[in-house]
């Protein structure tokens, strides 16, 4: 059985013990897309959806995004 690896989303929404049934029920999203996000890296976070998560769990959006994305670099040759 493979082991299920959280992405950053799911990191982070752990790390605060947020309650993913009362964010589904604040944002409109449903329990089961909230839970792709969390565990499945194929599944792409749209940013109204990092917004309203955001907003449900009572942090800035800026900070959910720059968590989600820290791993995101600018490529060794972007022309800089």
């Amino acid at each position: 059985m493979q082991k299920e690896t959280l992405t950053n989303l799911g990191l982070y929404l752990a790390k605060r013990s947020v309650n993913k049934a009362d964010v589904a029920r604040k944002t409109g999203l449903s329990t089961y897309r909230l839970s792709q996000l969390s565990i499945n890296s194929r599944s792409h976070l749209r940013v109204e959806e990092l917004y309203l998560i955001a907003l449900a769990i009572n942090v800035q959006p800026n900070e959910l995004l720059e968590f989600v994305c820290k791993d995101f670099k600018l490529p060794e040759n972007s022309g800089s």
